[in-house]
């Protein structure tokens, strides 16, 4: 299998050119489930000027056919209160995009979709939806639009007026992919796109979007975008690293005291592991070589090649 350009950089770079639209196009198509064309791309906060910025995230709002709005953004670390971000995000949309003076009619419908490559929040699931409903609280029956409403506003149900949250959590995919959204987690998670995919838009990624057509100046700028994700995600891995050690020096303290000594280190053991381990993934997803995952990792090449 070949290896194409990263999602993240080629938001940056390539896929803010029409003639690229369609690679989006195919995402949003196959997430919505609904027949997608971007009719434009809209001013957003991608080119961040703080450095960690720079490199951990990456948005781009696109308005489709419909003068919906479409916000798309690329987390690569951990950000604890990323839920009230999405939620700023999709709020600042809907007050930026009406004009003083207009009726309510006119807030625009806003999808937030997140792609994110860290763990958030606790589910078994890889992709979420989010919509807003309103539920009686006696009768448990779905408030729905009035036959007046449904007309005026050419919308079915409520949760079609209000913004709508989708979160990709790309790393948990660890499965073969077996539908057009599955083949799209997986270049999302490995960069590399299934033989057979079938799915809107990955035919474009196959063309427009392999390595082999970058320049020798874009790929060295593309190989340094990798090395800054994996050092950013290094200099957390060592403040977590630092935070596990002085919970060990307490829980040692403590477990001398209550006898639980052994059962401390064994679980610090299984936590340290586990942190080699999803260290190793990250870097496998990002796309470096085995040897160089092997150094900073010191696992085997059999063991990164399992993960």
């Amino acid at each position: 299998m070949e290896s194409y350009i990263r999602f993240d950089w080629a938001m940056k770079r390539l896929l803010r050119n029409k003639a690229n639209y369609a690679v989006l196009e195919g995402l949003l198509t196959t997430l919505l489930e609904e027949k997608v064309t971007i009719h434009k791309l809209l001013e957003s906060e991608s080119n961040q000027e703080d450095e960690f910025d720079k490199y951990n995230r990456v948005d781009m709002l696109a308005e489709n056919s419909k003068g919906e709005l479409v916000l798309i953004e690329v987390q690569n670390n951990n950000e604890y209160a990323y839920f009230q971000r999405m939620l700023f995000g999709a709020s600042k949309l809907v007050t930026e995009y009406i004009n003083r003076g207009e009726g309510y009619e006119k807030v625009r419908k806003v999808y937030s979709v997140n792609i994110v490559y860290f763990s958030l929040g606790h589910g078994k699931d890889f992709v979420y939806h989010g919509k807003t409903e309103f539920v009686g609280i006696h009768n448990g029956d779905v408030l729905e639009l009035s036959p007046f409403q449904k007309q005026t506003f050419k919308v079915d149900k409520v949760s079609q007026l209000y913004p709508e949250y989708y979160i990709l959590k790309v790393n948990d995919f660890n499965r073969v992919a077996k539908t057009p959204l599955e083949e799209w987690i997986y270049y999302l998670n490995t960069g590399n796109v299934p033989e057979h995919a079938t799915a809107p838009g990955l035919d474009k990624v196959k063309e427009q979007l392999k390595l082999d057509r970058m320049s020798r100046e874009e790929l060295k700028a593309y190989y340094k975008h990798l090395d800054n994700i994996v050092i950013l995600r290094d200099n957390i891995m060592t403040e977590r690293a630092e935070g596990r050690a002085e919970g060990r020096a307490e829980g040692r303290a403590e477990g001398r005291a209550e006898g639980r000594a052994e059962g401390i280190k064994e679980g610090i053991k299984e936590g340290m592991e586990k942190s080699r381990l999803d260290t190793a993934r990250n870097m496998k997803a990002d796309g470096l070589p085995i040897e160089t995952i092997a150094k900073y990792t010191h696992l085997s090449a059999e063991e990164i090649e399992k993960l």
